[in-house]
């Protein structure tokens, strides 16, 4: 069985987490795909595979002979997908792109099989490619002895994709001196920096009426929450952002004359910039209250995670590790800064160094969502190059 074989399986499992719940793992599904791992790392040879109360799997390669001193290694990947898409149903299939059948895709790629969904759901790459990588060199390793290498550590985790991935890490069972989450894009790319985030909820409190007898008397929620939008830099947002730009992303809005109520996150590369915008939040409240009373404007921030070059740059040998065992398959290693989060980011502040390496896929959270089919084998061996000795 190859990587993409095991992938191709892997996305037919429903594993979407759940924003609304806060149970660990936040869906019951993503038990059923844990389950599944635990038997397929003990049918290639991972002896100790198993997986915890909390939906976390949990394997280790035992160092060869000699290599017992060696750094013990971990290898991450996250096992939920996002609840941006559906996830459910996922039907993959392969096409050979002729650069104008497939939407988002790359001309670079033309000529290429492309593994993709139907178009109706996500594809599941995030981060199912990550996974199937990580069992197949599992596979590699526990069938091929004259492979010399240190402790491999596995862990695949639950609901990465709503912020909790790290939040019940088993740091001690794991056991690694450093990891590597593999839950990025492009094949190439290494990832040791992302954004400060934070999540932000806003409510508004408004008075009703009927709109006949409104006049000095109506307050209206919506107007009030739109107000406040408006007083956002507008180009300050995703769609005009990149690279390391930080923004302010509304995500949601609902309500009525009485209540309204926004989501929305701030990002930012630069901590100080990070912090910069939370105030700014802050003050733009403070001066609504002013105008409409305090009280009518209720503001949450709640910070997510933090830039994890604060720590890689302790520990920069790790990064030049997997930069080497990019080169040495051939393939051209490129830093890229993250614009989001992974659960590397967090694990790094928890003591555990650990940067982000590609999968190959693209477009995640789409039903545009892709990935070479030849990618996923070839990261197989990038992830061989940097377990051995």
């Amino acid at each position: 069985m190859s990587a993409l074989d095991r992938f191709l399986q892997y996305v037919t499992f429903e594993t979407t987490s759940d924003e609304e719940n806060d149970a660990c793992p936040s869906t019951a599904v993503q038990l059923v795909f844990a389950d599944r791992l635990v038997k397929e790392l003990l049918s290639v040879g991972v002896a100790d595979a198993m997986r915890d109360e909390n939906g976390y799997v949990y394997g280790h390669i035992p160092a060869t002979a000699g290599c017992e001193s060696l750094p013990k290694i971990g290898l991450v990947a996250h096992m939920d997908t996002s609840p941006d898409v559906s996830g459910k149903n996922v039907r993959p299939r392969i096409v050979t792109f002729d650069g104008d059948n497939l939407p988002m895709v790359d001309k670079k790629y033309i000529g290429r099989e492309m593994v993709v969904s139907d178009q109706t759901t996500l594809l599941g790459a995030d981060d199912k490619a990550g996974v199937a990588e990580i069992v197949e060199l599992c596979a590699v390793l526990c069938s091929d002895k004259t492979v010399r290498h240190g402790t491999v550590c596995i862990g695949f985790t639950p609901d990465e994709e709503i912020g909790c991935g790290a939040d019940r890490f088993d740091l001690a069972r794991f056991g690694a001196d450093f990891a590597y989450t593999v839950d990025g894009g492009e094949l190439g790319e290494i990832e040791y920096e992302n954004f400060n985030a934070a999540g932000v909820t806003l409510t508004v409190h408004g008075v009703n009426t009927h709109p006949g007898t409104a006049k000095n008397k109506m307050r209206n929620a919506v107007l009030f929450l739109h107000e406040f939008m408006s007083l956002l830099p507008a180009e300050q947002t995703p769609a005009h952002t990149e690279g390391r730009e930080g923004f302010y992303h509304v995500a949601h809005i609902e309500g009525d004359e009485t209540t309204a109520r926004l989501s929305m996150i701030v990002r930012d590369h630069d901590r100080a910039c990070f912090e910069n915008r939370k105030q700014f939040l802050q003050t733009t409240v403070a001066y609504l209250n002013e105008k409409y009373g305090d009280g009518t404007f209720e503001l949450t921030v709640t910070d997510s995670y933090y830039n994890m070059r604060e720590v890689i740059e302790q520990h920069m040998d790790i990064v030049e590790r997997a930069k080497a065992a990019m080169t040495a398959v051939g393939m051209t290693p490129e830093i890229l800064p993250i614009r989001g989060g992974t659960d590397g980011a967090r694990l790094s502040f928890m003591g555990l160094p650990c940067p982000n390496l590609c999968t190959g896929g693209m477009n995640f959270h789409s039903i545009y969502e892709a990935i070479p089919a030849d990618a996923l084998d070839k990261m197989v061996e990038v992830l061989l190059h940097i377990v051995k000795a």
